[in-house]
């Protein structure tokens, strides 16, 4: 019975062998899927969309509210990159939850901004005021960078990236700190006297960094948003070509005149 089944194996085999080699094919046309917040990730991306048409590639725009879920759908293969983080960010999240994800190409910078509804002026904050940063380690530190580089808090080392609230050496205005994750910080603006909020959620929630932050980072700041892949995907020909797209003078130009320099291309 065996030897009845050794020819239908084989042929199996080669059908195989065959789809395997059509998949490479299929592959290389196959939808390039790419995670991005809203603001202005997925805007930016939705610009280049049509470009990327052209070259044959046809680009999937995953929209996500969140951190934590680009990265992990990434480094499970459901999605093929991501453009929403700073390198510090990426750097903390492949340590803690042990991916290996890899920067593809710099975009742009988002200035990190401290906003407020209840003050128009840094100054006129109060003694024990109540303050919100992001709880995720690079955010975090971000927030307490930012405020320390205006003399509102000392830390420890003035240039740790990974900066906690563990490492605030002076607190003269005895600031009460609270910790939320990122995208709810520009709804609780109203009910705290600070709040430490990323661009893309600050945008989202109508706020003009420019104009409305009480404390911005300068364009040297070295929070630049990446493309984020995998190693196993990073120098794939669609991803390149993703990746020259983000880079090109009318992304540039684009960037400069929707943002208004909310947003700094980093290129």
């Amino acid at each position: 019975m065996k030897n009845y089944l050794l020819p239908f194996a084989a042929a199996l085999a080669l059908a195989v062998a065959g789809c395997s080699n059509g998949g490479g094919k299929a592959d290389a046309d196959a939808p390039l899927t790419v995670a991005a917040t809203p603001v202005p990730h997925a805007e930016i991306l939705k610009e280049i969309k049509p470009l990327l048409t052209k070259q044959g590639v046809n680009l999937e725009i995953k929209v996500f509210t969140d951190y934590v879920q680009p990265n992990m759908q990434v480094a499970q293969k459901q999605i093929d990159a991501n453009f929403f983080e700073t390198e510090p960010y990426l750097d903390a999240f492949n340590k803690e939850r042990g991916t290996d994800l890899v920067k593809v190409v710099g975009v742009h910078i988002e200035p990190f901004g401290a906003y407020s509804r209840k003050f128009t002026s840094i100054d006129q904050l109060p003694d024990g005021a109540n303050v919100v940063i992001p709880n995720d380690p690079s955010n975090n530190s971000r927030a307490l960078l930012l405020l320390a580089h205006h003399h509102l808090i000392e830390l420890k080392n003035p240039n740790d990236r990974l900066a906690t609230l563990k490492d605030i050496s002076s607190n003269p205005k005895h600031l009460r700190f609270r910790e939320l994750e990122a995208a709810m910080l520009p709804r609780v603006l109203d009910e705290v006297d600070l709040a430490l909020i990323n661009t893309n959620y600050a945008l989202a929630a109508k706020l003009n960094p420019v104009k409305d932050a009480l404390l911005i980072e300068d364009k040297q700041s070295p929070y630049v948003n990446f493309l984020v892949a995998r190693p196993d995907n990073k120098d794939d020909p669609r991803m390149q070509k993703l990746a020259k797209a983000l880079t090109s003078p009318d992304v540039k130009a684009f960037i400069e005149k929707t943002y208004g320099g909310a947003v700094v291309p980093a290129f």
